[in-house]
């Protein structure tokens, strides 16, 4: 499903989100300033309405937001201004968005006293962040890294899943779903260290040749 809106999904839709990127352009708004007021809206979101139990109003604000991810990358693309800080600030600010929505939902998760699925979030939220450092260190280091089974797409559909069977009432929906989660992201954490292991040891190969 992820791959799906990586790939096919997200060429369907560019020339919409390329048409309101123009519209954006017009209005004199910046891919950096949409990358930042869409993380400040999820923390909000996370703060004022995860954290609180209001589950399914933050699920479809967390939504919403998350298709910025799409329009300021548009905007960098249309206006031809890519550059490297505005890919630092978009992955730092992916990484306080994930952090956030995880943080929140723990918690609600310990004020409502389940402490194993609480306990569950929490790993998922450590091991989500040490994804994202493996790949950007080996990377700094000179070697691709985008492997492994829940990458951030994955990752965001399967919290998304298991806050919307908590809202409709499947029961331990949170304990299942957050469990699965951290499992996963601790997956992926193994499967992108071999993975550097690998090619870093390649390159030193190559290197010493």
């Amino acid at each position: 499903m992820a791959k799906f809106l990586r790939t096919s999904g997200r060429a369907g839709l560019r020339r919409y989100i390329d048409a309101a990127a123009k519209v954006l352009i017009r209005i004199g708004v910046s891919a950096n300033a949409v990358t930042v007021t869409g993380t400040a809206v999820i923390a909000a979101a996370s703060v004022f309405l995860l954290s609180q139990g209001h589950l399914l109003a933050g699920l479809i604000v967390v939504t919403l937001i998350a298709f910025t991810d799409l329009i300021d990358g548009a905007i960098a693309r249309v206006k031809g201004t890519t550059s490297r800080f505005g890919a630092l600030l978009d992955s730092t600010c992916d990484r306080l968005a994930d952090g956030a929505i995880l943080a929140g939902l723990a918690y609600w998760l310990l004020a409502e006293e389940r402490f194993f699925a609480c306990a569950m979030t929490l790993l998922a939220l450590i091991a989500s962040q040490v994804v994202s450092y493996v790949k950007a260190r080996c990377e700094s280091l000179g070697a691709e890294c985008n492997v492994g089974v829940a990458e951030r797409p994955e990752r965001l559909i399967l919290s998304g899943v298991a806050v919307l069977a908590e809202v409709v009432g499947v029961p331990f929906a949170m304990e299942v779903g957050m469990a699965l989660l951290a499992l996963l992201s601790t997956i992926t954490v193994v499967q992108r260290l071999v993975h550097a292991r690998t090619v870093l040891e390649a390159v030193e190969e190559r290197v010493d040749a």
